[in-house]
């Protein structure tokens, strides 16, 4: 890196004028977006293929102009290097308007008196998507700014983007004709989608923490136990899900009461128990990690007090490890987080079984319906659990015992 690069990378220095290489490759990528893939597309039905549009022919001349050059000034900036927070402004500012833009062009393609046409955002939208999200990204990363300040952020954004569904700006949408005569089984499978995460995850922080403790402690165990829990790990979720419908199948027959506290071959109890097995490993060992990585010192001192280990271990090890043990809940949560996709497959319900029924009856639109908020959700729990795990640095990087 040039003595030039690493002043720009240094907040608060003097920004060299030239080229932004990475403003190049978004604008280039933006502009092969707008002028050579569709923008919107347009099908007759729900299933038939698709004609795709371009922005100048998805939307009206004049949305389609400032459209245009909404997105022109977004290049002109990123492509010059510059503070971030001209950047992050503006790559806001363009989703913005794109998210809007989109929303009109069924209006502008859809015949008149036509319910049975599907408009749908083109590969050149998700494209210029891709884009403008990445120099929000790159500025974000650059700015460095506090987690509070990120989590505030994104609940701008989250808001943002209720205020657009509330105002039916997105209404026109084939992803809508599929929600609407869906919303209450949405909200029914959302929620079971939640559940399975969140469940299978305090399942595993009460199972995990303390068996990463006991790894730790007892050097013997630890090889063979984080062994065990990386081969569960390669197993396929299909097949893992699979195996678990005859054992549980088994106990709803054989166990009174089993069955009517949910437990079934097929359904949530299965998915529930395959998330928490996915669990386990990461759970484990970022606990056994945190824990080697506390300071002899830490240890030294703790003793030097006179504290028992439980006391050592409450009051110095786990606050000194939380940070590493924080980062195996972002990761176990996210990874839950997509997997319940696939419980739909055994009834296990969720947003995956949007997806499954999309797929069963190409429905793109459908399969979006699903996949769009597993994604949101997948997204939103990682940028709230990283700001976590920096809030829980700053007491851990500054305590004495």
């Amino acid at each position: 890196m040039t003595s030039t690069e690493a002043e720009m990378d240094e907040p608060g220095r003097a920004f060299a004028p030239g080229l932004d290489r990475l403003g190049l490759l978004l604008v280039g990528i933006g502009a092969a977006a707008l002028l050579f893939l569709p923008f919107a597309t347009f099908r007759a039905n729900r299933i038939v293929p698709g004609q795709g549009h371009s922005v100048f022919e998805a939307l009206s001349p004049a949305l389609a102009s400032t459209l245009a050059a909404a997105l022109a000034l977004v290049a002109l900036v990123a492509l010059l290097r510059g503070p971030p927070l001209p950047r992050l402004v503006v790559a806001l500012g363009g989703l913005g308007f794109l998210l809007a833009a989109i929303g009109a062009a069924p209006a502008h393609l859809t015949p008149a008196g036509n319910s049975y046409a599907r408009v749908a955002p083109g590969s050149g939208f998700w494209l210029l998507v891709f884009a403008l999200a990445l120099l929000a990204t790159d500025a974000l990363a650059r700015m460095r700014p506090p987690p509070l300040a990120r989590v505030a952020l994104l609940l701008a954004a989250g808001a943002a983007l209720f205020v657009f569904f509330r105002l039916g700006v997105w209404d026109g949408l084939s992803v809508m004709k599929e929600y609407r005569p869906r919303a209450d089984s949405f909200a029914r499978e959302a929620g079971t989608h939640v559940v399975l995460a969140l469940g299978s995850l305090a399942a595993a922080v009460a199972v995990g923490l303390p068996l990463g403790i006991l790894c730790h402690r007892v050097d013997a165990l630890r090889e063979p136990v984080l062994g065990t829990l990386n081969v569960v790990q390669t197993i396929p979720s299909i097949a893992l899900f699979g195996l678990l419908i005859a054992p549980l199948g088994w106990v709803a027959l054989n166990v009174p009461g089993a069955r009517e506290i949910g437990i079934g071959g097929i359904g949530a109890a299965p998915a529930l128990v395959a998330l928490f097995l996915y669990s386990l490993l990461p759970m484990a060992a970022n606990t056994v990690a945190g824990l080697a990585a506390v300071p002899f010192s830490a240890h030294d001192a703790a003793r030097g007090l006179g504290m028992t280990g439980r006391q050592r271990l409450f009051r110095v090890e786990l606050p000194l490890a939380l940070p590493v043990i924080l980062t195996g809940v972002r990761i176990t949560l996210v990874q839950n987080i997509g997997l319940a996709t696939v419980a739909a497959l055994i009834g296990g319900g969720g947003l995956g079984v949007f997806v499954f029924q999309g797929l069963g009856q190409t429905a793109m639109d459908l399969v979006l319906l699903g996949a769009l908020p597993t994604v949101a959700l997948a997204f939103s729990a990682a940028v709230l659990l990283d700001a976590a795990v920096e809030l829980a640095q700053v007491p851990s990087q500054g305590s004495s015992v």
